[in-house]
């Protein structure tokens, strides 16, 4: 990992983030309520959640299965809308947004990583990376591109179809076309579940220098204490709601706080 680390620090629900209170967020949501069904079947995924994500912040979000952390992520990017409460990209509320305005804001200040690829066969890796740009009839920001590449070492892989490439390639293909339009926030839903040990670890490597040497923001959904140990903050959600908060996870921190949760 390229940061530097201090000990792990368990904040209890409530605590306030001292960075976070001088900082405008980048997505934030205030008393969340998600219940999926009616009656005697509602399912209540989220729980009066209120939770504020700073940028330039690597946050993780875990839990028990069922705890309700990829529906938080998913209402969090307005891939899905709440029963109750608001949910915050910048000062635009979510709920404020048509259904097309929503999408617009999705490809324009969002970007998304998931654990199937999800790239196009017949196109190149440079022709997946800039997608979201080309759809939204935009141009490429050239010099962006150009770093977002270095980072993620595919400069001589750019005319390379996704078949030509192995799944640590497609995946870091992934990142750059999530990073081109040089969003607000990034969410990463499972991002490593599809890769191999070093496959991952690479991935994670990347992650964490696009926020510490690209300023990005990155939301990852994980059950993975390896993984969350390359966030600066850990979340932890139980039936809805958030239970913990870790600083400057370690592995075997965020295993204890799981085991204390039956994760």
């Amino acid at each position: 990992m390229t940061s530097q680390r201090t000990e792990s620090a368990v904040t209890e629900v409530g605590a306030p983030h001292s960075s976070a209170d001088a900082l405008p967020f980048a997505a934030s949501a205030r008393h969340a309520c998600k219940v999926y069904g009616a009656g005697g079947t509602a399912v209540t995924a989220l729980d009066d959640l209120t939770l504020e994500l700073p940028p330039g912040q690597f946050t993780a979000i875990m839990g028990p299965s069922g705890s309700g952390k990829s529906t938080l992520m998913h209402c969090l990017a307005g891939l899905d809308t709440l029963t109750a409460g608001q949910v915050f990209i910048g000062a635009t509320d979510l709920a404020s947004l048509s259904d097309r305005k929503r999408t617009i804001l999705r490809r324009d200040r969002l970007g998304f990583v998931f654990q199937s690829f999800n790239l196009l066969p017949t196109l190149t890796a440079e022709e997946n990376i800039t997608l979201p740009v080309d759809l939204a009839g935009q141009e490429v920001d050239h010099a962006w591109f150009e770093r977002v590449v270095a980072k993620l070492n595919l400069g001589d892989r750019l005319k390379h179809r996704p078949s030509e490439l192995s799944g640590g390639q497609q995946q870091r293909v992934a990142v750059g076309r999530a990073l081109i339009s040089q969003p607000e926030v990034v969410f990463a839903d499972e991002p490593t579940g599809a890769l191999d040990s070093t496959a991952s670890t690479e991935l994670l490597q990347f992650l964490r220098s696009v926020v510490d040497d690209l300023g990005q923001t990155v939301v990852m959904v994980t059950h993975d204490p390896g993984a969350a140990a390359y966030a600066d903050r850990v979340v932890f959600l139980v039936d809805g709601a958030i239970v913990k908060e870790l600083d400057n996870p370690t592995r075997e921190s965020v295993l204890d706080i799981m085991g204390q949760l039956g994760g």
